[in-house]
């Protein structure tokens, strides 16, 4: 049988660990096994792994495309969360959908080469902005359908009860495209109000809910009940994740597992995003600086989805990143003393399978009749994936490639 690529000897993260070729056709892999009559088309695309491992690319969950690569244009010397979202606010108030489209490109480029296959981009939508940011990632969006599946996630930064306007906005966003909305509880003077009226749309308009949460190191108040209380409500459970939710990290044992209990009840994710809250959580200080970093390992214990993802690129927010979500799960297995062999091999999962689920892809995975979506790493297990920072060395989106570079040799 012919194929338009065969993978030859790899390995499937989550598989056996035997070696097996993959033959993709027609854009969906339509074959795995230890068959050594699979051929390719063209000889080119007979691509030896030598026991190298094979990913269903990596999913992005939180990430923001419409303010990435900013940081020279923002005045913002605290690093403090109202500090920094105010510098945003006045930064955005320049932009054009032009501005928009270009520094969200540079960005997406960044993350396509380095193996990120599906994303979830948190846009901005507010009187400030109208549907600049929505206009121009949707774009994007089009643009490169052929290299990474992206979904719109609309939200209000700055406010939405208190920012008239802001709901029209939103409405409008969801008439006309939006994948799915979000929500910042913790800057509205109603957070409560907030989040019953994000249910109130995604009811209406059929969307999954993704919410900015929790952000801060003060355990004796959280968000949170109220977001597993109202998925309940609306029986929206599998449908809803919370981003930062830093809180959590402050919290002891006890109190941590009876959150955890509480959000897997509820059928609720959580996206950690270590860059972020490493940088912007502690900033009171002096010495023993807090981590701030919610141990999102110790929430899979207890049956919770969830899922690493980026945040913010070159902005005040976070003034680094490469869109490496190897990175992104290495820098998090330091933070969170992830070390042992099982525990890597989830902080892989965290930027893989476990974030598909979290956005309910119904033909994610390195499985015959998907869609081929397959990144090759260089090394062979998920522990020495995130333990070793590897490498990306090619990626296929829908069967085809999307970016390659060579594996270094000494």
């Amino acid at each position: 049988m012919l194929f338009d690529y065969v993978l030859r000897n790899g390995r499937i993260a989550g598989g056996s660990a035997a070696a097996v070729n993959v033959g993709v056709r027609d854009g969906r892999i339509a074959a795995i096994g230890p068959d050594t009559s699979m051929m390719a088309r063209d000889s080119a695309r007979d691509i030896a792994l030598n026991g190298r491992l094979l990913v269903p690319g990596f999913v992005e969950t939180h990430i923001h495309l419409d303010k990435s690569c900013i940081s020279d244009r923002c005045a913002c010397h605290t690093s403090r969360l109202k500090d920094v979202i105010a510098a945003v606010a006045e930064a955005k108030q320049s932009f054009t959908e032009e501005d928009i489209y270009a520094r969200g490109r540079r960005t997406l480029e960044k993350a396509i080469v380095q193996g990120t296959t599906r994303m979830r981009t948190h846009v901005e939508v507010d009187p400030r902005i109208g549907l600049k940011g929505f206009h121009a990632v949707g774009q994007l969006k089009r643009d490169f359908a052929w290299a990474i599946d992206i979904e719109l996630c609309v939200f209000p930064q700055e406010g939405l009860l208190n920012d008239p306007g802001c709901d029209e906005l939103l409405v409008e966003a969801c008439e006309n495209g939006a994948g799915s909305i979000g929500g910042v509880p913790y800057v509205d003077t109603n957070p409560n109000g907030q989040i019953a009226r994000i249910f109130e749309l995604a009811r209406h308009y059929d969307l999954d809910i993704d919410f900015h949460l929790d952000f801060d190191l003060d355990p004796s108040w959280m968000h949170l009940d109220e977001v597993c209380r109202q998925t309940d409500e609306y029986g929206w459970g599998g449908r809803v994740a919370i981003g930062h939710v830093s809180k959590l990290s402050a919290l002891d044992e006890p109190s941590l597992k009876a959150a955890a209990v509480r959000l897997a009840s509820a059928g609720v994710a959580v996206t950690v995003l270590p860059a972020t809250d490493l940088y912007l959580m502690g900033r009171d200080a002096s010495h023993l600086v807090p981590r701030g970093v919610a141990p999102a390992h110790r929430l899979l214990e207890w049956g919770v989805t969830c899922s690493l993802s980026t945040n913010n690129v070159l902005n005040p927010f976070t003034p680094f990143g490469d869109c490496s979500l190897v990175r992104m799960a290495n820098l998090y297995a330091n933070v969170a003393h992830a070390g042992q062999p099982t525990e890597l091999a989830a902080c892989l999962d965290m930027v893989t399978r476990l974030p598909a689920k979290l956005m309910n892809l119904k033909d994610y995975g390195i499985v015959v009749g998907n869609v081929a979506d397959i990144v090759a790493l260089d090394c062979t297990s998920r522990e020495v994936a995130v333990a070793e920072l590897a490498q990306p060395l090619f990626g296929l989106k829908s069967g085809r490639m999307s970016f390659s570079r060579e594996a270094a040799v000494v």
